[in-house]
């Protein structure tokens, strides 16, 4: 029986039950941190063998890989993760450490400089406004916000964003240049697009000409499972559909090798490709070669990454099935909270009763729990049903975790009866 069935008796027992509950968390003096999905130590010590290479210093070609040049990035490094990031080998691009400075420069050059086969700048436009799937990745958001750029909430579904709505915003308005995606488990939910949603974000009319979808794929070879999730090639159906330069494709592997000293990837059309290098060329004369051939010769081939992946499932896995467990065993049934079970990635999406996710997040924060702010799924950090808490749970350790979403439970439990009491 749900909690909003309850007498009022009965639930105001629930309530103070939970405050009792509460009270002893706040006395153990916690200090817990669920805020940001980092990989844990013992993930990072997987790679430690990277800190010994390279064995040398010459790339497949015979290119010194300790001089400038070679802006597009080691070819054998390009050819591991080509079939990975659905990318031909050509149409990749390997940087330094961050997809996100990827993504942040590109849109400074659309901004200043334009887009290919497009004139106008961004930067001359009357306004330039982003579809934002929610819930969604804060630190899109706070990119696209930071140059101005108006933010669209989108509803996420089961499939993905919802196309209905994305295709009535593209078509009705050429101000929307671009959306955010996530397309393989999702940040924070774990979705994973639907081969219709890849095919209609790839077919469908824009009034924008310019209009770019921004597919970061951070998560393409994060599975928890034995079962991999597989996406439809957004590349391939984008230029099937006669929009080959639509998406930017991005990914790295800071949550594969070192989260501060990993790689990251761009990949489209052959013109994006080039007007990226071009601009590119004017602030660096190359990315670091070094670390492209020490990731080569760690990794070895595509297969040598699944297997590292492999690894890393082993440690986080079980981080997953504890909250899943706990939760279920702490609100399952209560009608106080659902939260999402992903298949792969690195955050769980906890939905608690409208209007009652600061809360919660306040209350774990005085029993010492720290979680990342309640709205930060949402752009300008605004959720309105103020609802949605992300979880990461990847960097603790087990026992901290356990702990953690222990204490996460009973804050729900607590705000969740003030709640309903103050209903009723």
């Amino acid at each position: 029986m749900t909690f909003s069935a309850l007498t009022l008796d009965e639930l105001t027992a629930q309530r103070d039950r939970a405050r009792r509950d509460y009270d002893a968390l706040v006395q153990r003096g916690l200090s817990l941190d669920l805020t940001r999905g980092k990989p844990s130590a013992r993930q990072l010590d997987l790679a430690s063998a990277m800190l010994t290479l390279p064995g040398g210093h010459t790339a497949a070609d015979g290119t010194d890989c300790r001089n400038y040049g070679g802006g597009q990035g080691l070819a054998e490094l390009r050819a591991i993760f080509s079939g990975l990031l659905q990318v031909p080998a050509a149409q990749l691009l390997a940087a330094n450490n961050s997809s996100l400075s990827l993504m942040h420069d590109t849109i400074v050059h659309a901004l200043l400089s334009g887009l290919p086969g497009v004139g106008r700048r961004w930067v001359d436009e009357p306004r330039v406004a982003f579809l934002c799937p929610v819930p969604g990745y804060d630190r899109h958001f706070a990119l696209a916000e930071r140059f101005g750029i108006e933010l669209i909430p989108v509803p996420m579904n089961d499939e993905g964003p919802d196309m209905d709505v994305v295709e009535g915003l593209v078509r009705e308005d050429a101000q929307v240049k671009g959306i955010w995606c996530v397309p393989k488990y999702s940040n924070p939910n774990g979705v994973s697009y639907s081969d219709e949603t890849v095919r209609r974000l790839a077919a469908m009319p824009t009034a924008a000409p310019d209009f770019r979808i921004f597919w970061d794929n951070a998560y393409a070879v994060h599975h928890l499972t034995e079962t991999p999730v597989e996406i439809a090639d957004i590349l391939a159906l984008c230029a099937e559909s006669g929009n080959p330069d639509r998406a930017f494709v991005f990914g790295s592997t800071s949550k594969i090798t070192f989260a501060g000293g990993g790689v990251a990837f761009f990949g489209s059309s052959p013109a994006n490709v080039s007007w990226l290098l071009g601009h590119t060329g004017k602030r660096t004369i190359g990315p670091d070669k070094i670390n492209h051939l020490r990731h080569v010769e760690f990794l070895r081939d595509e297969a040598g990454v699944l297997e590292h992946m492999r690894r890393h499932r082993e440690l986080i896995q079980p981080k997953f099935e504890a909250v899943d467990l706990i939760l279920t065993k702490e609100l399952g049934g209560t009608g106080l909270a659902t939260w999402s079970k992903p298949l792969g990635g690195y955050f769980i999406s906890l939905d608690v009763l409208e209007g009652s996710a600061r809360q919660v997040v306040s209350r774990a924060a005085e029993a010492g729990i720290a979680l990342t702010p309640a709205g930060a799924t949402h752009p300008y950090g605004d959720d309105p049903a103020d609802s949605t808490i992300r979880i990461a749970p990847t960097y603790p350790e087990l026992p901290e975790v356990e702990l953690a979403i222990g204490g996460l439970a009973t804050c729900v439990r607590l705000v969740g009866t003030e709640r309903l009491l103050e209903r009723a």
